[in-house]
């Protein structure tokens, strides 16, 4: 039977800088302590251990992970907290040795000792982690969970099974793969937003996929905002300095604005030359990665290592290609993203830690190809067509983040990703889809079988590629 993933489930707003070493492990805390107040001991527990295994591991310093962790426990949802907030709370969780476990109970809480990197990988995934309530009575409660990227969290075990296959039978057009996908838009007359509409309309009403839409393009558009005005150097050591100020200073010159909407009016009156096109679609990758990087807000899309590129293709749609584009426009594209994206999600990977970045910026990109082809005019055919040049020419890329941080190289990966996404949806539009050789669904497996046959080290374990070839010493 088909999995139903949502639009929604794909693009997910929350913190940065990873979404399987920070977004996931924030969320298996989240319910760790649901199962707590499940089995009514919550209010009986003294102490909290979190075990972190294989990649959590070795790149969960860079990833923020042991904070993530930290503030999933306290019961901080990364959605809304206030990202101000984040230094304070951990702050005081370092300096008085308590934590305030699901914002209810103070326990004593050493986190040099309470959280374990453990470099031994736990057989079903490579994202593992464990947890151990020890209760008042000496007796112990333990949880494992598995952050299988792009934020999503599971058990080995099935509990809920029975509950899921219902949950599976929700949409009128469930969908497996790219075939079906097109099937579909073929024997119903519609394209792919208007497929994936249909789909979600029977989860949550209209009213409220029109502002959840909005609320995460309106993310976005924040997150770009932000990064193209803070400049100075990112956290981590690296003394990385932030790119995009500089480059949006350059572009914008002496426009006028005062929020993120009337930025975006303002860009659309800028010169439109090729370079200067280039330069635009990649500040705004850059910024919204150095956000990223920083523990700012951004959209998982699919990742967070991959959050810049679907923002940086559409708002070059809105500023460059269309200026009479709108919130349609938007949702539409957002649909069209975030239906590749799960398509990717069920036959392969969005686990850089599975599959090395392939699985992230190529996925990405292949979502915002696909997205901005329909918007062009695209046939459906050709929308996976766009979708399946993107992700053929980043087959094989490897995850190696120097010093374990979302930095170099993620963060320029972003405005590759977002180029080859343009570049691939007008190939496609030029291109008549009876005469393509290479399905969408080929690509997929064969992303997988690279996945599963490339070595360890390159699956963002920090042990190989740029990450040993150049060392925090020499940054």
């Amino acid at each position: 039977m088909e999995e139903c993933i949502s639009v929604f489930d794909m693009l997910k707003i929350g913190v940065g800088p990873s979404s399987s070493h920070t977004l996931g492990p924030w969320r298996a805390a989240e319910r760790f302590l649901e199962e707590l107040k499940n089995e009514s001991i919550l209010d009986q527990v003294k102490r909290v251990k979190v075990d972190l295994y294989g990649s959590l591991s070795l790149t969960g310093k860079g990833h923020a992970t042991d904070l993530s962790v930290m503030l999933g426990l306290s019961g901080q949802d990364p959605e809304y907290i206030p990202v101000e907030n984040i230094a304070g709370i951990i702050k005081t969780i370092e300096d008085t040795n308590e934590i305030n476990l699901a914002n209810e109970y103070k326990i004593p809480f050493y986190f040099l000792q309470d959280i374990v990197f453990n470099k031994d990988f736990l057989p079903f995934h490579a994202n593992g982690l464990k947890f151990t309530a020890y209760k008042n009575d000496d007796s112990e409660y333990e949880s494992t969970f598995y952050s299988i990227g792009g934020g999503f969290v599971v058990k080995e075990e099935r509990e809920n099974a029975k509950i899921k296959e219902v949950i599976k039978c929700a949409f009128p057009f469930p969908i497996q793969n790219a075939v079906e996908l097109l099937n579909y838009t073929v024997s119903e007359n519609k394209s792919i937003s208007e497929i994936v509409y249909e789909n979600e309309k029977s989860m949550r009403s209209e009213e409220v996929i029109h502002s959840e839409l909005m609320r995460i393009w309106n993310t976005m558009l924040e997150c770009m905002y932000i990064g193209c005005h803070t400049g100075g150097i990112l956290p981590g050591g690296l003394h990385v300095r932030r790119r995009a100020f500089d480059m949006h200073q350059n572009l914008i010159g002496l426009s006028n604005y005062t929020n993120p909407q009337s930025w975006l009016e303002e860009i659309r009156k800028t010169e439109v030359k090729f370079r200067q096109i280039l330069k635009w679609v990649s500040c705004f990758a850059l910024a919204v990665n150095e956000v990223n990087a920083s523990l700012g807000r951004v959209v998982t899309a699919p990742t967070n290592g991959s959050a810049g590129v679907i923002p940086a293709v559409l708002m070059y749609y809105l500023v460059i290609e269309n200026h009479d584009a709108g919130e349609k426009e938007i949702k539409q594209f957002l649909m069209v993203a975030g239906e590749i994206g799960s398509i990717f999600k069920k036959g392969s990977t969005i686990s850089a830690a599975m599959g090395g970045c392939q699985a992230e910026i190529g996925v990405s990109s292949s979502m915002a190809a696909a997205a901005l082809c329909e918007l062009m005019g695209g046939t459906a055919a050709q929308v996976l067509m766009a979708a399946e040049i993107a992700m053929e020419h980043h087959l094989g890329l490897t995850c190696d983040p120097i010093g374990g941080l979302v930095q170099i190289p993620c963060i320029e990966r972003n405005t590759m990703g977002a180029i080859k996404a343009i570049n691939a949806a007008e190939l496609a539009l030029e291109t008549d889809s009876k005469n393509a050789k290479v399905p969408l669904d080929k690509v997929i497996n064969t992303m997988w079988q690279t996945a599963k046959d490339m070595n360890s080290k390159y699956k963002e374990t920090s042990e190989g590629g740029l990450a040993i070839a150049v060392n925090m010493a020499d940054c």
